[in-house]
């Protein structure tokens, strides 16, 4: 186990390597003047004066990358020179509204598409399995945006008309201002994210399900005469997760990396929003720092996973 993880471990710092090779070569090498660009469209000259002074522009570029690799480690992602703060300002301000966002759709999708899953490989091909694989399917099929404006319409928009205020039009409470606000604004970007998501892991679910059950161990389980409940969750559900973890880790990572569509449609001002504006403003210092946070993220997402299987299923081996 140790071992294993220590190979992932470096498997992951060589990638996020990589990354910082790509946005450096990116940002600092290709362009013919690298403090106009880190400085954006609207940079004075003094300010452009400013940022060559503070990355050593004028160094040799091995020591340009080894400063950047070196700010980053200490969490010094660099400075927004167009709101006139530090990155790490901007991505602490951002990050917990993404992670509100992400925390509580994650709980509603994998309760919600595994039940589903469940429920239908237990009784395949009758009009409950039908039926929840019809769910499935027309969430599926649902983009993100047209179902957050649905929800916005009927939920927010009608229910205002009828002199109902339950669901706020959009925005972000912070948890520690207001829980009951919190989770008020959150409750329809959870149920967007959730309902999209959770589609993919019913037919997952469901589909790994209808494998495991059919395994010579999930037989010899119930000519033991075990409950049929405990054979289908102690040791069909424990194996047929498996793919659910790799998914759940490529989908976690990419949720931490910003939720770009559901933040966009509730105004909410996280990570996603963020960088949509930092790219359309061209602000690249913090285009640099969410793609290394996203990135990170993606790579911790994977180990976590990676470590999963053994705890899931006994039949995997670390080593």
């Amino acid at each position: 186990m140790i071992r294993f993880l220590l190979r992932r471990v470096l498997q992951g710092v060589l990638v996020i390597w990589v990354i910082t090779l790509v946005l450096f070569a990116l940002f600092y090498v290709a362009p013919s003047n690298v403090a106009q660009t880190l400085g954006g469209r609207q940079a004075t000259p003094e300010t452009i004066a400013l940022i060559q002074q503070r990355l050593g522009l004028d160094r040799p570029l091995w020591q340009q990358y080894l400063g950047f690799v070196g700010n980053a480690l200490r969490g010094d992602l660099g400075y927004d020179y167009y709101k006139q703060v530090p990155v790490t300002s901007i991505i602490a301000d951002a990050l917990p509204k993404t992670l509100s966002i992400a925390v509580g759709a994650v709980v509603i999708w994998m309760l919600l598409g595994v039940t589903n899953g469940v429920v239908s490989a237990q009784r395949p091909r009758s009009f409950v399995d039908r039926g929840l694989t019809g769910f499935a399917l027309f969430f599926y099929s649902m983009p993100t945006f047209l179902l957050g404006l649905l929800l916005l319409f009927f939920l927010y928009f009608q229910l205002s008309l009828a002199g109902l205020k339950i669901f706020p039009a959009g925005g972000y409470v912070d948890l520690t201002s207001s829980p009951g606000g919190w989770v008020q604004h959150l409750i329809l970007p959870w149920i967007t994210v959730a309902l999209v998501s959770a589609a993919a892991y019913t037919r997952l679910t469901r589909t790994s399900m209808l494998e495991v059950l059919g395994e010579d161990y999930i037989r010899t389980a119930r000519s033991k005469g075990l409950s049929e409940r405990r054979v289908l969750l102690r040791h069909g559900l424990r194996s047929a997760l498996t793919p659910v973890l790799t998914q759940f880790g490529i989908d976690l990572g990419g949720l931490v990396g910003g939720l770009v569509v559901t933040e966009t449609v509730f105004s909410i001002d996280g990570l996603g929003r963020t960088a949509v504006t930092a790219i359309n403003q061209q602000d690249q210092p913090v285009i640099i720092g969410i793609v290394l946070l996203g990135s990170a993220a993606v790579v911790v997402a994977n180990i976590v996973v990676d470590l999963g299987y053994a705890v899931l299923d006994p039949r995997v081996r670390l080593r």
